[in-house]
């Protein structure tokens, strides 16, 4: 298992009840089910529109493995003018 940071941005922040954390997966699909069954459905619902960056670069393949020490912003949708 890889170790990896979770920072998270506007309502996912509150969905989730925390900034950060630390959690452990293989594949950003895998980190997303581990966090959606740990703060519940809220989250999860969420995590449904958001976008992901990995050390900085989008992500949109759920499948593929996660750098090693890497960090996971989760963006959801943000609305401006």
């Amino acid at each position: 298992m890889r170790t990896v940071r979770v920072r998270y941005f506007g309502g996912t922040r509150a969905a989730a009840g925390v900034t950060e954390e630390v959690q452990q997966a293989e594949t950003l699909g895998e980190l997303l089910d581990r966090v959606g069954d740990l703060h519940g459905p809220a989250l999860r619902a969420a995590l449904a529109a958001c976008s992901f960056l990995v050390d900085g670069t989008q992500w949109r393949d759920h499948g593929a493995r996660l750098p090693p020490a890497a960090t996971v912003d989760v963006l959801p949708p943000f609305a401006g003018g």
